[in-house]
């Protein structure tokens, strides 16, 4: 692990050379044991995402003094709104407004606010979650006027495509409709795409969060 986390660090820096702008890695550690996690953190990674509530909370126990940032990346159920205002740093998947309310209620005012990510469903793939693209500036005022919620931008997991242009495309339209989101609301500052497979294409096309799993850790069992 220590020699593909260096690499993949290496490989990011370069295509954030080539971009022009930074882009930091979230480790996903979906189906991952907690061992696996201390010892990636023990290298210098600080973000660990989630796909499952109640993994991510059981994990959030094992590495006992470790100063760590959990993301739930995966779908959120109206029901799991409380556990993630709880204990959650990031929502990076929200997609529709009912639960903008229930996630600035249960968010402790002691905490910061909760970072979050609008999931958009760019190529309106009928079985994956995200809102439409037409649907995210009402869903960015949601967020940015519920006080303990913070805007932070978008995500999107484009359709697999067996070609760089046709992943480059896609990518390219949630830059475009980053910009166009930032252009209203200037506090945003990521855009999350791109994964094991693309994540330097994603970078040069403007993600500023690649979610590295496979490449990091290994195929899972």
């Amino acid at each position: 692990m220590n020699g593909n986390y260096a690499e993949i660090l290496e490989r990011v820096a370069a295509a954030a050379g080539r971009a022009g702008h930074p882009a930091r890695v979230l480790a996903v550690s979906k189906t991952q044991p907690a061992a696996a996690i201390r010892a990636l953190a023990a290298l210098g990674q600080r973000a660990f995402g989630e796909n499952y509530v109640q993994e991510g909370l059981a994990k959030q126990l094992e590495p006992d003094g470790l100063n760590l940032e959990w993301p739930l990346i995966g779908p959120l159920q109206s029901n799991k709104c409380r556990e993630v205002a709880l204990h959650f740093d990031w929502l990076q998947s929200l997609d529709r407004g009912k639960l903008v309310e229930p996630l600035n209620r249960y968010r402790d005012a002691a905490r910061p606010p909760l970072n979050v990510l609008i999931q958009v469903n760019i190529d309106a793939e009928p079985s994956k979650s995200g809102c439409a693209p037409t649907e995210v500036p009402r869903l960015a005022r949601e967020v940015a006027q519920a006080p303990r919620l913070r805007l932070r931008g978008l995500m999107a997991i484009p359709q697999p495509a067996p070609d760089a242009t046709a992943r480059r495309e896609a990518f390219e339209r949630m830059r475009a409709l980053y910009a166009a989101t930032r252009a209203t609301f200037p506090q945003m500052d990521t855009l999350s795409m791109g994964m094991s497979d693309d994540f330097e294409l994603a970078i040069e096309s403007g993600a500023s969060m690649v979610r590295i799993g496979t490449a990091l850790f290994g195929a899972r069992a």
